[in-house]
């Protein structure tokens, strides 16, 4: 699977997301509680930009009048139906069993590893014989 370098860390701050391309496609990224995840910016409901919604938590109760605010920062809704769905997954929260936005995998990489890589550039043995340049091919 091919990988792209789409942000440094400090980049997107907690809570927040940065909104990038890669191979023509528009994909949230987001820094919850500093860990990272990557949605695709399209509603599967409607094709809405979904990654532009707001992030925020849920409610939760175990009675009737009581309730708490749970898993701040972990949900994302829909800008243009209210739909929600969970930043760790893309599973949707209204239609859990049919609806969820792609996710993608995301990494964390120190830069010094990124920049040594695993490329190596492909070399070419050359030779001078009687005054030609000889490449193996």
């Amino acid at each position: 699977m091919p990988r792209h370098v789409v942000a440094a860390v400090d980049e997107i701050a907690p809570g927040a997301c940065k909104i990038v391309s890669v191979a023509g496609r528009e994909i949230g990224v987001f820094n919850v509680n500093h860990a990272f995840y990557a949605l695709i910016n399209r509603c599967p409901h409607e094709g809405a930009p979904l990654c532009r919604g707001p992030i925020l938590g849920r409610f939760e109760s175990d009675h009737p009048g009581e309730y708490r605010l749970a898993r701040v920062g972990e949900m994302l809704r829909c800008p243009w139906h209210g739909w929600e769905f969970d930043i760790k997954t893309g599973q949707s929260w209204c239609h859990p069993d049919s609806v969820k936005a792609r996710s993608y995998p995301v990494t964390v990489v120190d830069g010094e590893t990124l920049a040594k890589g695993p490329f190596v550039a492909e070399t070419v043995p050359v030779t001078v014989e009687r005054n030609y340049i000889v490449l193996e091919l």
